[in-house]
C-alpha cells in the first residue's frame, strides 16, 4: 500500500492530451523528477479526459464532514473530493501540465482545485485569515501560453500564475516552480525558443 510521500502526483489539463506543449514538456520534468526521487510512484491524472466533479449542493453540506468514509450519506462528489486530497497528501511532488485559457487556469484545473481546497480538510479559517494544514512540497507547473506573459515583453494579462500561487499557499503549498512555453503554438522556431528556455531552468533542479 503507498503510504505518505511516496508518489509523484501529475495533472494533465490540456484537450490537447499528450500532444499538447504542456504535456510533452511535463513529460521531461517528470523524468528529472524521477532521478530526483528513485522509488516515487507516478499517479497520472488527465483531467481534460475525465474531469472532476463540479462541487453541488452536497458537498456544500458536508464538506466540513471527516472521515468520510464514516458518513454513509455523503455525496459522491465528497468521496470524490477526498480521494483527490489523498493522492495530493501522498505526494513527494507535484506535476501540473497546463494550458492559459483566458488568461487563467483551464475549467478542468478549477474544478480539481475546488475539490482539493476545502475548509476544514485541507485548510482552516481563522480570525487571522486562511491556514493551510498541509504539509509543504515542491509543486511544479507547465504553463502553456499562446503569448507572451512573463516579464517586459508580455504582451497579455497572467491571472494564472497569482492565483495558483495564491490558493495552494491557502492549503500550505508555497514551494511553486512555473516553467512557461509562451508563444510554443505559434511557430516552430518560437516553440524550439520556448522549450530551450523552460529546458535552462529545469537544467537547474536540483
Amino acid at each position: 500500500m503507498v503510504g505518505p510521500a511516496d508518489t509523484i502526483l501529475r495533472l494533465d489539463c490540456s484537450p490537447k492530451g499528450r500532444d499538447a506543449n504542456s504535456s510533452r514538456f511535463a513529460d521531461e520534468v517528470a523524468a528529472k523528477l524521477s532521478a530526483l526521487e528513485p522509488g516515487a510512484w507516478q499517479v497520472y491524472r488527465d483531467l481534460a479526459a475525465t474531469p472532476p466533479s463540479f462541487i453541488d449542493r452536497g458537498f456544500t453540506r458536508d464538506m466540513n464532514l471527516f472521515p468520510v468514509a464514516a458518513v454513509a450519506s455523503v455525496t459522491q462528489t465528497l468521496r470524490e473530493s477526498e480521494k483527490l486530497i489523498g493522492e495530493v497528501e501522498s505526494a513527494r511532488r507535484i506535476l501540473i501540465a497546463t494550458p492559459m485559457h483566458n488568461y487563467t487556469v483551464p475549467a478542468v484545473l478549477k474544478a480539481w482545485i475546488d475539490q482539493v481546497v476545502r475548509v476544514g480538510r485541507t485548510f482552516e479559517s481563522t480570525p487571522v485569515g486562511k491556514v493551510g494544514l498541509l504539509p509543504d512540497r515542491p509543486v511544479h507547473i507547465v504553463v502553456s501560453a499562446g503569448g507572451r506573459i512573463v516579464g517586459d515583453r508580455a504582451r497579455q494579462p497572467d491571472f494564472l500564475t497569482p492565483y495558483l500561487t495564491a490558493v495552494f499557499a491557502t492549503i500550505g503549498l508555497r514551494d511553486l516552480t512555473f516553467y512557461y512555453l509562451e508563444g510554443a503554438s505559434r511557430d516552430e522556431d518560437t516553440r524550439t525558443a520556448a522549450f530551450q528556455a523552460a529546458r535552462a531552468q529545469l537544467a537547474l533542479l536540483a
